[in-house]
């Protein structure tokens, strides 16, 4: 599957924001009926044309076809149906409790769109990061550009052909094009901005944003740290986090990045690790039938060579390359907080093992480090539990497995410092994009009441009216 990927002009982005703008100012998307009608499209077009993206990620990234099924297209639908389920919830007006003397002014919270919004998409899981996103504007009731990512371009391209097909022209359009076409779209006026990447270009989109003050959701990445817990059962631990690291060939925001090993288990680990490697692809990953990915172009492989050619640590496994496409899943040990695979995060297949002496040496190293998006422990402990839910900071915490959180579309996806801002995912997808409008309605008959803050002030109308100054405060 060969794709020659047309970018949107300019002069396209701009007719196409200007279309989306006069749409949303008529109102027509506000409608729950519309909402839902695009919901129900989206999904369809995800449904009917499930081989044909498949094979647009396979040509793209050779990435196996079970991990498209579960993680790109099945998520996707999985998120359409729930948001289609719940949209009627969603949108109710809130009705705020308050204080007895203003029950009458029928205080409430509107939930009502943002606007027309940007969704920036990443090219590793350019379905669900983009459309996911997708799924919470169109269920806030907004207009959307999605910004396909270029470095896939046979995905790029047929999102592009399907949009139009199945989705209101008119409310929602997929811009495609590389940093040029990119820098256009953010010089425009949106109502949020979410984008997916690199905390470099996260910083280009924030700067982009702050011209018009634009609201951004942030999700960045980081290295998403493994702890091990010594009594934890180390063949399982590392078959899991293995199964996490060979998610899109470790090319994954949340990808286990590193793992901290007691010093009396590291033997034991690597043996978890081999045992489960050669489970995963008896004749090696790459072996026709292994279904191993590959590096998304020849400069990101170039960077992980590069690390692997630098690292002072000691490969245990793996390490071999395939050409300039592929890299065999790699543990490499011995490693150091100052080695060069712990300077940025890995994206990669490769796998540090880093010693610890105990949970309060990890988590010494963990407070050393940027936050992460995720951190995973393999803990039976309700104390080491606790311990790192107090003691730490992450954007996710995970006990007992990898990559499995973004099953769960019930809670929040999001990152915490440079790992990102704000969030999505499920109902919080819909937030995002919603803007709370809070309502009053003091009544008139009530004016009675309103006479003690008017002028003239009196010293009885100050009395009065700083009665809640000398209110007590009930004891800790």
């Amino acid at each position: 599957m060969s794709t020659s990927l047309r970018y949107t002009s300019p002069e396209e982005i701009d007719q196409i924001h200007a279309r989306l703008v006069k749409t949303f100012k008529s109102g027509v998307i506000r409608s729950l009926d519309y909402r839902r009608r695009q919901l129900l499209q989206l999904a369809r077009m995800v449904q009917d044309n499930a081989t044909a993206l498949e094979d647009a990620l396979y040509a793209d990234l050779r990435k196996p076809r079970l991990e498209s099924s579960q993680a790109e297209i099945g998520a996707v639908l999985g998120a359409v149906l729930n948001a289609v389920e719940n949209l009627d919830e969603w949108t109710q007006p809130e009705k705020p409790k308050v204080a007895a003397w203003r029950s009458s002014w029928d205080t409430t919270v509107y939930k009502v769109p943002k606007g027309v919004v940007l969704i920036i998409g990443p090219w590793n899981y350019p379905l669900i990061l983009t459309i996911g996103p997708l799924v919470g504007a169109i269920a806030a009731g907004c207009a959307a550009v999605v910004k396909a990512p270029e470095l896939v371009p046979s995905v790029a391209a047929l999102l592009a052909e399907l949009f139009p097909k199945y989705l209101d022209p008119e409310g929602y359009q997929v811009v495609n094009g590389a940093i040029p076409e990119t820098t256009h779209v953010l010089d425009l006026r949106w109502d949020h901005i979410l984008f997916t990447g690199s905390e470099k270009t996260g910083r280009i989109v924030s700067y982009a944003a702050a011209k018009y003050v634009t609201p951004i959701t942030l999700e960045l990445g980081g290295k998403s740290p493994v702890v091990i817990d010594p009594d934890f059962d180390m063949e399982l631990a590392a078959k899991r986090v293995l199964y996490g690291k060979l998610q899109n060939s470790g090319q994954l925001c949340v990808s286990p990045d590193y793992t901290l090993v007691p010093r009396a288990k590291v033997d034991e680990f690597i043996a978890g690790l081999l045992k489960a490697y050669r489970e995963f692809w008896p004749n090696g990953p790459f072996h026709e039938g292994s279904q191993w990915g590959k590096i998304i172009n020849p400069a990101h492989h170039a960077r992980l060579r590069n690390l692997l050619e630098h690292t002072k640590g000691t490969i245990v496994i793996g390490g071999e390359y395939d050409g300039e496409e592929r890299i065999s899943p790699t543990v490499i040990t011995g490693v150091e907080m100052d080695d060069v695979l712990m300077e940025d995060e890995i994206f990669g297949p490769i796998l540090p093992i880093i010693t610890v002496e105990d949970l309060d040496d990890a988590i010494r190293i963990l407070d050393s480090q940027n936050i992460p998006l995720a951190l995973y422990a393999f803990t039976n402990s309700e104390q080491i539990k606790q311990k790192l839910l107090h003691s730490t900071n992450s954007g996710t915490l995970v006990l007992n497995d990898t990559y499995s959180q973004l099953a769960v579309y019930e809670m929040p996806f999001g990152g915490q410092g440079n790992s990102g801002h704000g969030r999505w995912y499920g109902k919080h997808a819909f937030e995002t994009f919603t803007h709370l409008r809070s309502y009053i309605n003091v009544p008139p008959s009530e004016e009675h009441l309103m006479n003690l803050r008017y002028p003239p002030y009196t010293e009885d109308k100050y009395l009065a009216m700083s009665a809640p100054v000398r209110l007590a405060i009930p004891d800790a």
